[in-house]
């Protein structure tokens, strides 16, 4: 982006904080075009302790806030772009990560447990053992959500439980609870020195110990799960000025932080799924399919999640969304990257997927940690299953990229069910939308056409837009004339809807191959811990699997050699 003097005269400024599960950004967005102007983006390290545990450092998670901050302010200055155009900060981030920190020192008190981490199976257990018949879905209807190692309240109930700090700094009434927006918000306007301690109604939806009916923290809830509700943050609008930014924020100092949205609904935002019945597919880490269901729940039959859209305002009414998440989806490349080092990079995969273009009869379930809607299962495991002698890598991340589209029409099919009315085309942002041959199969095997923006950082976007829209900032209009007109591409069905069936139906007997593959009882492994490996058959398949894989990088297809050479 080359500098431009005219720029000078560009006009209000917003920006935005977009704080996932696998990197920080900050983006500056033009409030009259909504252009964006400039970005910088860190990657956040994940550390894995033990099996199932996924954590990250709050400090780090802050640190490369202010990072991100700096490098973008220091490109709009070389941009010769006033950085004082700057009216508003918009705040979106990864949700259910969960931390503690203590009020009067500011220090995080344990590392945040991430969303997709899976150490809470047993709390969940215990709680769903003190429900009437022993339902998961007991506490749904006030909060839209089963009882799931996927939410707030069990990380926090896990960590008041084990870590000792934790614990005294609740009976000392030091400790402060809060997903990463609440972390954000605490110390960019002050921190110990009288940082607002805040959430959103879309963030507080995804606790447990949120009522979405009465739109506030529900005393019975946090009775349930013996939270004391005064470490709660308090809950406020999406769009509204929670406070400013303090002197450590440079240039940025002053400005309002009056945007807060989770992730998913910032992109439902971004997207501009203001009407009823319209839905988005993020693909990210996981992968996110929300549906807005206007000012009035819907409860789910299909195993969806019922959230909070957004909330636009103190005195706008709320709206609602149907959700169904999948844990695994852009994680799935790294740890294809990572963990087998079938690739170098992301953008390989593409290429590795395109050079077969099938994955001959390989299925890949992907379920790390456990499977999410429409199963909540947490008791199934990733399994890669039709391998032969003929299967390579390339098939392996063919089958990769179908899983991400599986998972999708799974959720839509649930999501068509309790609707009743199906999506004629399917909106689609995120990291993995890069991918177009990911986007090509997605439409092939939902069978009907995937739209994408050209904008890609729609998630930041919706952030903007709220922190824009705000009273007191007012620099962004969401009326409908008045918002402008996303350019997309979009990606037809390609194949018959037979071949999309077979297809599809292969993959749900591999996602019942999948389930229940934790042991019930495992085996201790002598040190007090638990293994995967519980149970034999298991431990030899898997194995097995990665060995294969693994050879598959060197040996050369067989389809090269007769059967004669051997």
């Amino acid at each position: 982006m080359a500098a431009s003097s005219n720029r000078i005269m560009l006009g209000p400024l917003v920006a935005a904080i977009d704080q996932g599960t696998s990197s920080t950004r900050f983006l500056v967005f033009n409030a009259k075009t909504a252009e964006l102007l400039s970005h910088h983006q860190v990657e956040i390290k994940q550390s894995f302790p033990k099996e199932g545990w996924v954590e990250e450092d709050p400090k780090e998670i802050l640190q490369s806030v202010y990072e991100c901050m700096d490098r973008t302010c220091e490109k709009l200055t070389q941009l010769n772009i006033d950085i004082s155009n700057i009216k508003a900060i918009g705040v979106t981030n990864q949700r259910e990560t969960t931390l503690v920190w203590d009020k009067e020192t500011g220090e995080p008190l344990y590392n945040a447990i991430v969303w997709l981490d899976l150490r809470t199976q047993s709390t969940v257990e215990r709680l769903i053992n003190k429900t009437p018949g022993k339902n998961k879905n007991h506490l749904k209807v006030r909060t839209g959500l089963p009882i799931s190692t996927y939410f707030s309240a069990v990380k926090l109930r896990w960590l008041m439980d084990n870590v000792e700090k934790v614990h005294e700094a609740v009976l000392s009434h030091r400790a402060m609870f809060g997903t990463v927006d609440s972390w954000l918000i605490w110390c960019l306007t002050g921190g110990k020195k009288g940082g607002v301690h805040c959430t959103d109604v879309t963030n507080a939806s995804r606790t447990m110990l949120f009522n979405i009916h009465t739109m506030d923290w529900d005393p019975e809830l946090c009775k349930y799960f013996d939270i004391p509700m005064e470490i709660l943050p308090k809950v406020r609008s999406s769009s509204e000025i929670y406070g400013l930014m303090v002197s450590k924020s440079g240039p940025l100092t002053g400005v309002p932080i009056s945007g807060c949205l989770g992730d998913q609904s910032a992109a439902l935002v971004g997207q501009m799924c203001f009407k009823d019945g319209q839905a988005k597919n993020t693909y990210g880490t996981g992968c996110f399919l929300l549906k807005n269901v206007g000012t009035k729940p819907v409860m789910s039959d299909h195993g969806l999640l019922t959230t909070v859209a957004y909330k636009l305002g103190r005195d706008k009414p709320a709206c609602y969304a149907l959700e169904g998440s999948v844990a695994i989806a852009g994680a799935v490349v790294r740890w294809l990257k990572d963990n087998l080092g079938i690739i170098q990079t992301s953008t390989e995969l593409e290429k590795l997927a395109a050079d077969v273009g099938t994955s001959y009869g390989c299925y890949f379930v992907p379920a790390f940690s456990g499977l999410y809607a429409p199963y909540w299962e947490p008791s199934a495991r990733g399994i890669i299953c039709g391998l032969t002698q003929f299967t390579n890598r390339s098939h392996l991340a063919f089958a990769a990229l179908e899983a991400v589209c599986f998972q999708t029409r799974e959720i839509l099919d649930a999501m068509n069910q309790d609707s009743g009315i199906h999506l004629s085309q399917l909106q689609v942002d995120g990291g993995m939308t890069s991918n177009r041959l990911l986007m090509q199969l997605q439409a092939d095997i939902l069978c009907i056409p995937v739209v994408k923006p050209s904008m890609p950082e729609t998630t930041a976007l919706g952030a903007a837009m709220a922190a824009g829209a705000a009273e007191g900032v007012s620099v962004w209009s969401l009326n409908p004339e008045d918002l402008t007109e996303v350019t997309s591409e979009k990606f037809e069905p390609q194949i018959n809807p037979e071949e999309s069936e077979l297809r599809y139906a292969r993959w749900k007997k591999a996602v019942q191959r999948a389930m229940n593959w934790e042991t019930t009882e495992p085996v201790n492994n002598g040190d007090g811990e638990t293994s995967i490996f519980s149970s034999v058959p298991l431990g030899f398949y898997i194995l097995g699997s990665m060995f294969m894989l693994i050879g598959a990088k060197y040996i050369r297809p067989l389809n090269k050699m007769s059967l004669e050479q051997y």
